[in-house]
């Protein structure tokens, strides 16, 4: 009689790197639609959360859709691997469809297009992850077969969506600058002291580069520049901006932040230059350029009565709608080649029965067990902390922390945090299971980080601004994620012997089947909160990178006087407030309700598992 060997390495491998490829798409939806959508494309913050939001719960009737559709596929291939490969692909065009929005849709029509595109990427995104984790079964014996594949397969969505965190932002400027020169709009306009009131500022720079209280004005009369400006259509048409009671049409700002510059002024050829120039567009009621410099070159200027010279800015404005794209494109292929690995090593029994769950079974399993609804609404309650703050944390790093590097420390940030998570699920957690029980290491990792979440306050308010420090928070909430994630699942398992003793039913299907749903509501609803504080604290108005003249001139004497951020000082402290007491509350509830409605023990599941067998 012969025995079926256990899986190979090559079936494990080829299970595991289909997990990293959807997790990569899945992070890069997750983390980045928002801010691509509201920061780079200029849709609505409010319309965007409601649309993210709405497309969660429009999950919730999908997934079991899609559960019942693969139920019924007959195929040569199997039931499964079919839509596997149907779902990747369609979903790989989305996600490029999705992130390449056309820069001449505007209001309405783009609203538009990020509600179909986002709604459709959920769709196919469903079409091939209900088939892939609904196939362990088709291709594994049972038992810990299965659980050891399962690990598996979650660390290495772990490791997936920890590359696209640490490589995208980076990746995105590469891509972006490499393929702008491909544009073909582009031209050139010049702002000059003969045609219209520039007025300028010279700030001096510190050894670090960072901008000091010595500042030279030149007045109107004063200044003698000329500005040329090249950039795309885009560039030119401005945007609309109030200031104060005063609303302007087509303002221009460009800046080193999103130009390549070359400048020289009173015979001196700045190097490295860091110059900042906003035009009041269509009122044409002043401009404004400011020129940040070393020691040298300031002490140089000190007794000018005129500051003169040119100024060359080519604009990149358009880099990181353009990097998105490509970055998607490359995305996408490596999702397809991942997943198609998977399809050709896994090999599906003929036979293999898949347990669907309806809308109406999954609520009333829910219902009638208690403790699997204190889980899923501690599960939701959790990962909406989270997820707030992955949400936010590149506005922080970009309009906060701000200055030119603010992409190598969100990477370095990110590089930090995703390795402790996964470090966490594999080596923290073992640690503490053999000293604690589930119970108290749940305890202990909401702990940690609430903990992480005071510190990371205490930091922001009082305006730390080297990236290192904040690894120490990252540390603990990075680290309770991981360890959380892990539990949670043990925790679900434990309701399901639950529900059998109370109900005479094994929902185990059903009970897991949930736990995808509400981590996407999770996401749609940190997702809506983050909007909200964008559109409250008018983070996107401030973020849009368009200043008037006056506007620029405050920001400027804000920054020599220490406020060195790249949104006024309201938005900073709603944006730091958000980010990290809203993550908090919610964990206090979530361990309050956790507390009061949890109640199985190991103590408990013993007394369970010994009535079942008793039962049975």
């Amino acid at each position: 009689m012969s025995t079926k060997k256990g899986l190979s390495g090559v079936e494990k491998f080829a299970y595991g790197v289909g997990a990293v490829g959807k997790d990569m798409v899945y992070m890069l939806s997750a983390s980045y639609i928002l801010y691509y959508f509201q920061d780079i494309m200029g849709v609505s913050a409010i319309a965007m959360g409601l649309i993210l939001l709405i497309a969660r719960v429009f999950d919730a009737f999908n997934d079991p859709i899609m559960g019942f559709i693969v139920a019924k596929t007959k195929t040569k291939w199997g039931k499964f691997r079919p839509w596997l490969m149907i779902g990747t692909v369609t979903n790989a065009v989305i996600l490029v469809l999705m992130f390449a929005a056309p820069p001449s849709l505007d209001g309405r029509g783009l609203v538009a297009y990020a509600a179909v595109t986002y709604i459709l990427w959920g769709v196919t995104y469903t079409m091939m992850d209900i088939p892939y984790w609904s196939m362990i079964p088709a291709f594994t014996e049972g038992g810990k077969e299965r659980e050891g594949l399962s690990a598996i397969a979650r660390s290495c969505a772990g490791v997936g969506s920890a590359l696209v965190t640490i490589l995208t932002v980076l990746c995105v400027a590469a891509l972006g600058n490499a393929f702008m020169g491909k544009n073909t709009d582009s031209r050139t306009v010049t702002y000059s002291s003969s045609d219209s009131s520039i007025s300028s500022y010279v700030v001096r720079l510190d050894e670090s580069g960072n901008p000091t209280s010595d500042m030279l004005t030149f007045d109107a009369g004063a200044t003698d520049i000329r500005i040329d400006v090249t950039g795309s259509d885009k560039v030119f048409e401005g945007k609309e901006i109030k200031d104060g009671d005063a609303v302007y049409e087509g303002v221009i700002t460009v800046s080193s932040d999103n130009a390549n510059v070359y400048a020289e002024i009173n015979g001196m050829t700045i190097s490295e230059p860091k110059v900042k120039y906003a035009d009041n567009g269509k009122e044409n009621s002043g401009s404004v350029v400011i020129f940040y410099v070393d020691a040298e070159t300031y002490s140089s200027l000190k007794d000018a009565s005129v500051l003169q010279g040119t100024v060359s800015m080519e604009s990149n404005l358009e880099t990181e709608r353009v990097g998105f794209k490509y970055f998607s494109i490359i995305i996408g292929i490596l999702f397809i080649v991942f997943i198609t690995i998977t399809c050709i090593c896994i090999k599906e029994k003929s036979s293999v029965d898949m347990q669907t769950a309806s809308v109406k079974q999954m609520f009333k399993a829910l219902i009638q067990n208690d403790q699997a609804m204190t889980i899923v609404l501690t599960i939701v309650l959790v990962n909406s902390a989270t997820y707030i703050t992955s949400n936010l944390l590149i506005y922080f790093f970009k309009y906060d922390l701000a200055g030119s590097n603010w992409q190598g420390n969100y990477t370095l940030f990110n590089t930090f945090a995703g390795g402790m998570q996964i470090i966490a699920m594999m080596i923290f957690f073992p640690l503490l299971r053999r000293a604690f029980t589930t119970l108290k290491i749940f305890y202990i990792s909401v702990g940690a980080a609430i903990l992480g979440y005071v510190i990371l306050l205490v930091m922001a308010l009082a305006g730390t601004k080297n990236v290192f420090p904040f690894f120490v928070p990252g540390f603990f909430i990075m680290a309770a994620v991981g360890i959380l994630n892990v539990i949670v699942t043990i925790f679900l398992a434990n309701t399901v012997d639950y529900g059998d003793l109370k109900n005479n039913r094994r929902d185990e299907s059903v009970i897991f089947s949930m736990q995808t749903f509400v981590v996407k509501l999770a996401s749609g609803i940190a997702a809506m909160v983050a909007s909200v504080c964008l559109a409250v604290f008018n983070i996107q108005e401030n973020s849009s990178g368009a200043q008037t003249a006056s506007m620029l001139v405050r920001s400027l004497k804000d920054m020599v006087s220490g406020a060195d951020t790249a949104i006024d000082n309201s938005s900073v402290v709603g944006l730091r407030l958000v980010m990290t007491l809203a993550p908090v509350i919610l964990l206090v509830i979530a361990l309050f309700v956790f507390k009061a409605k949890y109640i199985l023990t190991d103590k408990k599941l013993e007394e369970i598992s010994g009535m079942l067998k008793a039962r049975r």
